[in-house]
């Protein structure tokens, strides 16, 4: 079985970090309440403020339709909101 990953690089200011952990969880909550085909994400943290976000989803149609909903709920605003920079974003396939 294939998935869709999303994989987003961003950076956070270092003194916003105990905040975007905390934000994590509306965001998750969001995601699986209103978005279709979203199966789980996992959060990395990189040097110098960076971030990596590993988002699958069922199908590309999934992740495709999430985008179109952006940040449409409180959570996901909360953590949208604490991103400084989107340095960039990728789609793959996980085999």
């Amino acid at each position: 079985m294939t998935t869709t990953v999303e994989i987003t690089r961003f950076r956070v200011s270092p003194e916003h970090t105990a905040e975007l952990l905390a934000a994590r969880g509306g965001m998750i909550a969001d995601f699986q309440a209103d978005r279709d085909g979203f199966l789980g994400a996992k959060l990395v943290q990189l040097p110098d403020g960076e971030w990596l976000d590993i988002v699958e989803w069922r199908l590309p149609a999934d992740f495709a339709a999430s985008r179109t909903k952006g940040g449409n709920l409180p959570g996901i605003q909360a953590f949208f909101a604490l991103i400084d920079e989107l340095v960039s974003t990728e789609e793959g396939t996980l085999r």
